[in-house]
Formats: structure tokens, sequence, C-alpha cells
């Protein structure tokens, strides 16, 4: 059965109503075909008018939707051959960080993204996405891996931060991130960073820094969640919907604030109502963004690359444009 959440109860209703119709058709009864069809429509039209009209907070839930499709369905979906690496070179394998090369037609590229587990014993397995320094670690000797080979690097975001226990920190969390930071801000291929559920902190920006940064059109990014935010600024997280409002955490806002480069549309009703031509989606767009990357000389699209984060973080006082960098 499929899982709604609280906005699809309207569609939940006529969708039980259709399936209610078509056993009766079944067992004999006569059900004419026109309403069958009507009540389709419906849902479709139903479908449209509530996800045309998202808040940043349902976006939010969308994201961590538990039927929505994590890295390791895409890679399987999309590459026509993936052959997934391990370990960090230094006694440790994080699983909650995937990565490998994979196929796309032709094309060779270096994926590396982060698997939350799609049921509990794997959640458990992969610590929800919350990586730890080893999986930072992980992804950037795949990073220096696909530099040595000349393939471009694509990442799959989707993460509630980085692991935040005392383990983690003893064994050089901040560092692995600022490390890769560091290191992606002057790899020598094209990186393309996409964002495909929750964008978190620290924990996206380990493997978050690119030429391009794509996101999902349920997803959102930025240096707090909603729940955390309102317990910081109200003591409670009664107020994560307000606070999800206030972050302009969600794609249309950060494409505005020229912070993201593109928003890849999602079929109507979330990824996770078709997977499979999410995936097809989500590899057209890859594929299109990498062939305008390597087409710039790399020192280029260093300098450009540069230039992108140096653009971040502009604002105004007044008439006065200010920027942190």
């Amino acid at each position: 059965m499929p899982t709604y959440l609280e906005f699809e109860r309207p569609i939940e209703e006529l969708e039980t109503q259709l399936q209610h119709m078509l056993q009766q058709k079944e067992r004999g009864e006569n059900i004419p075909d026109e309403e069958i069809e009507k009540i389709k429509k419906e849902i479709i039209k139903k479908r449209k008018e509530i996800y045309e009209n998202l808040t940043p907070w349902e976006r939010v839930l969308l994201s961590r939707h538990p039927d929505r499709p994590q890295a390791l369905y895409y890679l399987n979906t999309m590459c026509d051959d993936w052959l997934e690496l391990h370990g960090d070179r230094m006694g440790h394998d994080d699983p909650a960080i995937v990565g490998g090369f994979g196929l796309l037609g032709k094309k060779t590229v270096m994926f590396i993204g982060q698997q939350k587990g799609t049921n509990t014993k794997e959640r458990q397995y992969r610590n929800f996405g919350m990586a730890n320094p080893e999986g930072y670690r992980k992804a950037l000797r795949l990073m220096k891996l696909a530099e040595k080979y000349g393939k471009p690097v694509v990442t799959l975001v989707d993460t509630p931060g980085a692991f935040p226990g005392m383990e983690a920190e003893e064994r050089g969390q901040a560092e692995a991130i600022a490390r890769n930071l560091f290191e992606m801000a002057r790899l020598r291929v094209p990186i393309l960073v996409i964002i495909i559920g929750e964008g978190a902190s620290g924990g996206a920006l380990g493997i978050g820094v690119g030429d391009r940064i794509l996101m999902m059109e349920n997803t959102w990014f930025s240096v707090i969640s909603p729940e955390s935010c309102s317990s910081i600024l109200w003591r409670d997280w009664d107020h994560k919907k307000e606070a999800a409002e206030a972050l302009k955490l969600t794609p249309q806002y950060l494409y505005n604030y020229k912070i993201i480069d593109d928003i890849i549309k999602e079929p109507v009703g979330g990824a996770h109502v078709d997977p499979e031509k999410a995936a097809k989606i989500l590899r057209r767009e890859i594929l299109k963004h990498l062939k305008e990357l390597e087409e710039i000389p790399i020192d280029k699209l260093l300098a450009k690359r540069l230039e992108k984060y140096r653009r971040i973080g502009v604002y105004k006082e007044g008439d006065k444009v200010i920027s942190s960098f």
C-alpha cells in the first residue's frame, strides 16, 4: 500500500474510491467505465492542484517520504553498468556513503551518494544517511580516483546531516568535511552536485561543492533543519513550519538567490509516485549538464567554480552591495 502524507488525504480518498470501484467491477457488478474514467481524471486534477501549491514544510515532508527513491535506486536504474567501490584505505568503509564508477551510455562517471536505507534494518546499517568521518574520506578517495583518470564526478546528496556523535568528533568529523571542501574546490574534473532528498548542513556540504548544483523539485538545502531551527529560536519543535518558510530552503528560493543552478522536475506527485520516470529524468539532466561542463577548459572551469562560491553571500545594506569575500 502506498504511504500518504497528511496533505495527500484528498488523493488517498479518491484512490481508495477508485480501487473499490475496480474491485466491484471484477466481481461482475455493473460499474460504468465512464465513472471509472471520471475518478481517474479527478485524481490527476487533484494531484496537480495539490502539488502546484506546496508549502516549504510540505516539500520537506516529501523529501523524507519513506517511498522516495534514494541514491542506490537511481544508480542501479539509470546506469547501464555500475561498480560500487568501498573503503577509505584507512581501515574503514562507511555504508552511509556509497560510490563507484557508473556508465551512462558511453560516458563513465564517478558517482558518490548518501544512502539512508529503505527499511529499519538497512537504516540502522546506513546510520540513516548520516556519515562518519570515514564516509567523507571514502568520498574524497573516490574523487581523487576520478581525477586521476579524468572522469567527471556526480554527487547525490540526501542526508539529515553528518553524524553528530562524540566518537565521530573524536575521529575528526569537522576536519574530514573541511578537507573535502578544500579538495573539491580545486579538483581538476567537472563536478555536478544534485540534491535528491534532504541537504542538511555540513553533512551535505561534505560532498556538495561543485561546478553546478541542481535540486530535484521536492527537496531542501539549508544550514539547519526546520525542527532544529525551531528548537533554537522558539525553544520547541512546534514552529517547524514557520522555520521552513523563514529558512528559504526549497529549490525555487535557492534558484532565485543564485545558490543553485537548476531545478529538476519530478513526476507529478513526487519522485516516489514514479521512481523509474524520476530516474530517467535525472539521467537526462546529468548527461546534459556534464556535456556542457566538459566543453569548458579545466583551468577556466576551476576559475568559474571559485567565482561561483564567491558570489554566494553577497548582500545589501541600503544601496551598498557587500560581499563576504
